[in-house]
């Protein structure tokens, strides 16, 4: 069985300390719903964080 990501939207925001939480939370709460959610680095610039919302299909 293989799962693949869609990606749904992104969004760029400033880099908090505790914006992993807020993914925690997200992920804990939508797993059931066929939803993740990723939190990345922006490569282009410093002090900036993109957060990815994914749908899941099961293959």
């Amino acid at each position: 069985m293989e799962t693949k990501l869609h990606i749904l939207a992104t969004h760029r925001c400033s880099k908090t300390e505790d914006l992993y939480l807020l993914v925690d939370f997200l992920n804990r709460n939508l797993k059931d719903k066929d939803v993740v959610v990723g939190l990345s680095k922006a490569e282009d610039k410093e002090g900036v964080m993109q957060i990815t919302l994914y749908r899941t299909d099961v293959v």
